[in-house]
């Protein structure tokens, strides 16, 4: 850690877009005049303008946020999630300024980062805890393969000609089975994600549930389902159909065989996040997905 510094904070930018750029560059500024320390990985601090004093690190491990106090995140919900793979295991708050598109993971806007410095320096912030799934995959009885998600783990076809014969199941009883695109299980916070897109229900991050969401299902029955935060939700692979593939988060995959199981549960682990302010989450979809309420007239006096 930075001598002489009492408090750090790591600094997590999409370096690809200058206006990531920019703003790490102004976030930098406002902490290091305030007194705090800043530390970056070593890879984005050759394209950020940075003082000397900023200290950096080789790579993105939990051990890089050591002794850090909040991991700050410049850019979309994707970058977010690549934040989260670190501070997850660190136990380190990260705290989300949206420079992309929706970003329903992050906090802020680009217009806040004087509010957001000026939070940070005072800690005038909350941390709040979001649900993790756990991932395990079995062949054969054996587990071959262990991961987490965030906002989902996904099982999809490979080929575009075949679908994905599955197999779902939900407590250790099997519920249906079809031919699909595949099976999205999420978590609250995933449920405005993948799961969303794939016609799930948008859950409050507040309610504590598993959400399991066919992709593209030929099927009658195939509507999405809500669990128990409890549940263990399982997606079998049938031994006779073109492999699949595991997504969780978008980020970390690993190719199925035919007669792979997937296994789904509440992660042991969450995610923690930084929040400013109250604002509840009916509004911030209200203004993410700029939802027309226009004429309502607000509850009875």
């Amino acid at each position: 850690m930075t001598p002489n510094r009492v408090r750090t904070v790591f600094l997590l930018a999409h370096t690809g877009r200058p206006a990531a750029i920019r703003s790490a560059e102004l976030v930098v500024k406002g902490l290091l005049r305030s007194g705090l320390g800043v530390r970056v990985l070593e890879t984005e601090a050759q394209d950020l303008p940075l003082p000397d004093e900023v200290e950096t690190v080789k790579e993105a491990t939990p051990e890089c946020l050591d002794g850090c106090e909040l991991l700050i995140v410049l850019g979309g919900d994707g970058t977010l999630l690549r934040g989260a793979e670190f501070a997850r295991a660190s136990g380190v708050p990260m705290l989300g300024v949206n420079l992309g598109s929706v970003g329903f993971l992050a906090e802020a806007e680009r217009d806040d980062l004087d509010k957001v410095v000026d939070r940070v320096v005072s800690k005038a912030y909350e941390v709040e805890e979001r649900m993790t799934v756990d991932v395990v995959v079995h062949r054969n009885g054996t587990i071959v393969h262990t991961d987490w998600a965030l906002n989902e783990a996904a099982v999809q076809k490979v080929s575009a000609e075949r679908m994905l014969e599955v197999v779902l199941e939900i407590d250790g009883r099997p519920v249906t089975g079809f031919g699909c695109d595949g099976i999205v299980c999420a978590t609250p916070t995933g449920s405005t994600a993948y799961a969303f897109s794939a016609g799930g229900p948008v859950v409050w991050p507040e309610v504590e549930a598993l959400l399991m969401v066919p992709i593209s299902a030929h099927a009658l029955f195939a509507k999405p389902l809500v669990t128990s935060p409890d549940s263990v939700l399982a997606v079998e692979v049938l031994p006779h159909v073109p492999p699949g593939v595991l997504w969780c988060d978008g980020r970390r995959t690993l190719e199925l065989p035919p007669g792979a199981r997937v296994e789904v549960r509440r992660g042991a682990v969450p995610v923690r996040l930084a929040r400013l302010h109250h604002a509840s989450f009916t509004d911030r979809l209200v203004a993410k997905f700029a939802l027309p309420v226009s004429g309502w007239r607000g509850a009875p006096q």
